[in-house]
């Protein structure tokens, strides 16, 4: 197996420290620190009096979590950049969860502010999805997904073809390349 390059180590130790650090700053905030500014955290009757809305919710935040520090530590080790526009990834990550969706980071913050708010039973939280949701799909469309068709071209036209953009598929797309 070759050795891999000095500059290739470096990127890949800032690439796990840059993905680290917005890990923290941009899903810490908007799927903790602001929920929990709007909630704190406090226990509410369950919506509608329907008390598995608690488990459903508790679910939605295990997968959220799962699928958030899968796709996050993929993108610092397999696509070697992070998932801040300052510091991008150099291949296009189309493995793991991505397989599913596209933008299952997004799906995962989503569903963990969801799983929040049924756990808690707090309507706020609900309302509060709708924010983040948004900023997601307008940032996706406008800035994303432009850019990913310029730096991957074909690869990433192939990928848009098969794989949706919010709905997850039901079985994972085998890449043929």
């Amino acid at each position: 197996m070759a050795q891999a390059k000095p500059e290739d180590r470096t990127r890949r130790v800032f690439a796990v420290l840059g993905t680290a650090a917005f890990l923290l700053l941009a899903p810490g905030t908007v799927a903790g620190l602001i929920p929990w500014w709007i909630s704190h955290w406090h226990l509410n009757p369950a919506f509608l009096g329907f008390i598995p809305f608690r488990a459903i919710g508790v679910l939605l935040m295990t997968a959220g979590i799962a699928v958030v520090l899968e796709a996050f530590g993929r993108f610092a080790l397999q696509g070697i950049g992070t998932p801040a526009p300052v510091f991008p990834t150099r291949h296009l990550v189309v493995k793991g969860s991505y397989r599913y969706v596209r933008n299952p980071m997004y799906v995962a913050v989503t569903s963990l502010i969801l799983g929040q708010a049924l756990l808690l039973g707090n309507l706020h939280l609900l309302e509060y999805a709708v924010f983040p949701w948004l900023a997601a799909h307008f940032f996706v469309l406008t800035y994303e997904e432009p850019t990913l068709r310029r730096t991957f071209g074909a690869e990433y036209e192939t990928y848009c073809a098969h794989v949706p953009r919010w709905i997850p598929r039901l079985n994972p797309w085998r890449n043929p390349r």
